[in-house]
């Protein structure tokens, strides 16, 4: 008879390997750090002190204190899947000590936290009356959680190519599968990683001149990553510059796509994107739902200029499909049509392997593909049909299995929607409001704010962030009686 047992997890392991995660969060941590200390910020710079100095020994202990005997020094689906959720975890308990040590309750630091590093972008803080070094460990949080955890430590650390790299991989990448650019890994991990670094670097270089280093660099991290964190309330209508607009259209429209697409590119592959039925239909949907936004909604602060409403309603559009949640426009204003087309963007977001959250366009094309052959087989019952990505044959079980996800993905929505709505919201903001934290938008509808929410509401969705962020399996799968039975 099979029987719970911890003894099927090589905890050992997994401890080990948080341990090496840490030392990596402490050594983010210095930037805000400096950051505080170069604007003569006295008290985060002693908040990001204690909380780099506490990381790093924590670090340092987990990793010198557990090590396990070579013939147990492996790792399986089970040690990824739970080393998965709990670093997400771990490193965001960690993240929010610079936000405790400056003031904040423990409900609203993690839930900044993870809404960092999960790049959500729902926010609880003035980010006016913020100091300069905070404003920075935010942005890094969404950047570092972009791509994700795991694998910048798959990039840094190639030990773990020999130590269920793979299983590690599989567990945090998003999408219907998980494309390796190389045999390895860890090389794999390097090879997305510099794609992620030189675009954000592009970025700031392209806008450094019109907004300063500080705010260059902030907004880069976050956009690049599709999080939406800003150093301004205002976001970036701050500026009130087209040109800044048009920069950040263009890497929220990169950071949509499969950063694999994006690196093949790069090394001269062109026909791969532009074959990809995905890459058409996530350009098609972008361009498209921005003409309709453009002709149903006058953007008032952008005049009369064809150029400026269209960048406006793309800008929009395509921070909705990427998951980034940078609005010009007051969810409030857009009226009922455009609020529910751009909640369709934000359920189905970009492409899988980008830095964006949402279920995936992949996966939205594999179900109406599906659904064309089996409205065909009701014609045609004894019909041998396939849906096909790209020219792939997709198998039945890969089918089956994004059937299953998108319909957790709408329960888990409905049910924290529910929930919010017993605690006093309204219908259409509690679903606005659940879909955008489990799509990893962070907007809310008409002028609901984050910070009044109740701490439990908030917890609800941190939580809801999470899985989302992980897409569902990794996380919930933990919760299941099968996980922890021993073999």
């Amino acid at each position: 008879m099979s029987r719970i047992s911890f003894h099927s997890i090589n905890h050992v392991m997994v401890l080990r390997v948080l341990g090496w995660l840490l030392l990596i969060e402490s050594a983010f941590m210095v930037l805000p750090l400096l950051t505080s200390l170069y604007y003569e910020e006295l008290a985060p710079s002693i908040a990001f002190g204690i909380s780099t100095a506490a990381t790093l020994v924590t670090g340092c202990l987990m990793t010198l204190g557990f090590k396990p005997f070579s013939q147990n020094a492996t790792m399986r689906k089970r040690e990824g899947l739970l080393l998965t959720t709990s670093i997400w975890i771990i490193f965001s308990i960690f993240g929010m000590l610079p936000y405790m040590l400056t003031g904040m309750s423990l409900t609203d630091s993690f839930f900044e936290t993870i809404s960092g590093f999960t790049t959500t972008g729902a926010s609880v803080i003035d980010v006016d009356s913020t100091y300069r070094g905070i404003l920075m460990w935010r942005a890094l949080t969404q950047w570092i959680g972009g791509l994700g955890i795991i694998l910048f430590t798959l990039a840094v650390l190639p030990m773990l190519n020999y130590k269920g790299g793979i299983a590690l991989f599989n567990a945090e990448m998003t999408g219907i599968t998980h494309e390796r650019l190389r045999p390895r890994v860890s090389q794999t991990a390097k090879d997305l990683w510099m794609v992620y670094v030189v675009l954000t670097v592009l970025m700031v270089a392209m806008l450094a001149y019109p907004m300063g280093w500080f705010d260059a660099v902030c907004c880069s991290l976050t956009t690049v990553s599709t999080g939406g964190f800003s150093t301004r309330s205002e976001g970036f209508m701050y500026w009130h510059s087209t040109y800044i607009y048009a920069v950040v259209v263009l890497f929220m429209f990169l950071g949509g796509i499969n950063f694999a697409m994006i690196y093949n590119v790069v090394r001269g592959k062109f026909k791969r994107l532009l074959n990809s039925d995905v890459f058409k239909w996530y350009s098609f949907i972008a361009f498209g739902v921005a003409v309709i936004v453009m002709v149903t909604h006058k953007t008032t602060d952008a005049g009369n200029s064809l150029y400026k409403r269209f960048i406006y309603s793309l800008y929009d559009t395509v921070s909705a499909l990427s998951s980034t949640g940078a609005t010009l426009v007051n969810n409030g204003e857009r009226g009922d049509f455009l609020l529910t087309l751009l909640m369709l963007l934000m359920f189905f977001g970009g492409m899988a392997g980008s830095t964006s959250g949402g279920a995936k366009l992949d996966r939205l094309i594999v179900m109406l593909k599906n659904m064309k052959n089996e409205l065909y087989r009701v014609l045609h019952p004894n019909a041998v049909t396939a849906v096909r990505i790209d020219g792939k044959s997709m198998s039945h079980l890969i089918t089956s299995k994004i059937i299953a996800f998108l319909s957790i993905y709408v329960l888990v929505m409905l049910v924290v929607a529910i929930i919010l709505s017993f605690m006093g919201m309204g219908l259409t903001e509690s679903v606005f409001t659940s879909l955008s934290a489990i799509s990893s938008v962070g907007i809310t509808a008409d002028n609901i704010s984050f910070a009044a929410l109740d701490d439990v509401a908030k917890w609800l969705l941190s939580f809801e962030m999470l899985v989302g962020r992980l897409e569902l399996f990794t996380v919930l799968v933990i919760f299941t009686r099968s996980f922890w039975i021993k073999d």
